[in-house]
């Protein structure tokens, strides 16, 4: 868990969670037996340095596919989708691991891969840290707090969010909003560090020049790759702008997806803190209660989202490198059973969606009455 009295000192306000009843304490000693008993390390994995390389494999295959493969519009079309295809699965599995610094023991490995999204999917790493390891994993679904709900206003994800009128047609064209979104992150993250240096009412940290460079060196490797080398090699601008749109459109339709069935929809809670900016629950706890697991015996799921379907166990032990998750959600559910803690799991990825769409259709409509959470 980052911590939270630090964070506090960032944002100039702080949360505190007031209870312990030892839920945390208990399931850190379960899940550590586990790995002592079993002799496993939590990071630096065989199997994840195989799904590294077969993701990258991927991606530079659709890569060269697309840019040098057979003349016929219909396979590039394939060849893009394919790509962004890849391009997701090095954001939920390489870099997201990375990032957290569950990838590997060692920090420069953890720094090189994080910098994948910078240098591949051209997202800045430094503010994606803060903004989701920081911010969102330690007050999820908590609004003014948690930036990844905040929707802009455009969007309505949570109960407590300002009603528009226009949020009643929100689940017909989120999905429009779900696909340019990449497109937009690559280039509102400069605007965010250099110049705004904040989201809303929360400031971001200063970075330091070596964070300066990723960002800024980022952006020309990344629209190096995707527009540089096609223009190069003969493309036209036309033809060069429908195959970026359509890899990062795909990139976006699925990552977007992925964090949605994690957080916005029942029977994730969503949780405001009391007027002495407190929540009245163990911080443990309360990652449960906010957030959702799905399609857990989904083979090729669990291989391709980088366990973020076991987004519960994620929340909770993100520097455990992802391919212990299923083991871990195990032992999750029998500490949750013991103390009375509801562990929401979907069994399948289209229960999920359905529920979805369901609760962002019930956000839209006004006249809906929602059982609000406040500091409970």
């Amino acid at each position: 868990m980052p911590s939270d009295q630090l964070l506090g000192q960032k944002l100039g306000m702080r949360v505190t969670f007031t209870e312990n009843q030892g839920f945390r304490k208990e399931l850190n000693k379960r899940v550590d037996a586990y790995f002592t008993e079993n002799g496993i390390p939590t990071r630096d994995n065989f199997a994840m340095y195989l799904k590294t390389i077969t993701i990258l494999t991927w991606v530079i295959a659709a890569w060269l596919f697309v840019l040098f493969g057979p003349d016929i519009w219909w396979l590039k079309i394939i060849g893009c989708l394919v790509l962004g295809g890849g391009l997701a699965g090095i954001g939920f599995s390489i870099g997201h691991d990375a990032n957290h610094g569950g990838y590997s023991s060692k920090k420069w490995v953890n720094s090189l891969l994080g910098m994948t999204y910078d240098y591949i999917i051209g997202t800045s790493s430094y503010l994606w840290r803060f903004r989701h390891n920081y911010l969102h994993h330690t007050y999820t679904n908590v609004l003014g707090y948690d930036v990844e709900i905040h929707g802009d206003g455009i969007v309505r994800m949570t109960p407590h969010a300002e009603h528009k009128w226009y949020h009643r047609y929100q689940h017909l064209f989120i999905p429009i909003l779900y696909a340019i979104i990449p497109i937009y992150w690559s280039f509102s993250d400069v605007r965010s560090i250099l110049f705004c240096n904040r989201f809303g009412e929360i400031k971001i940290p200063n970075p330091k020049p070596i964070d300066l460079f990723v960002l800024l060196s980022g952006k020309v490797v990344y629209l190096f790759w995707f527009i540089g080398i096609p223009l190069l090699v003969g493309y036209s601008p036309l033809e060069i702008a429908i195959g970026f749109l359509i890899a990062f459109m795909t990139y976006g339709v699925l990552a977007c997806h992925v964090f949605m069935l994690a957080h916005v929809l029942e029977p994730a809670e969503f949780i405001q803190p009391s007027a002495a900016n407190q929540i009245e629950d163990e911080w443990a706890i309360f990652q449960v209660r906010t957030t959702v697991d799905f399609a857990p015996k989904n083979a090729f799921l669990n291989w391709y989202l980088g366990g973020l379907n076991y987004q519960v166990v994620h929340h909770l032990f993100p520097q455990i490198c992802h391919i212990h998750y299923p083991k871990i959600a195990s032992i999750l559910a029998e500490v949750c059973q013991e103390f009375g803690v509801n562990y929401a799991v979907y069994p399948t990825l289209r229960g999920a969606l359905a529920y979805n769409y369901r609760w962002l259709r019930q956000l839209g409509n006004k006249q809906s009455n929602f059982d609000l959470k406040l500091a409970s």
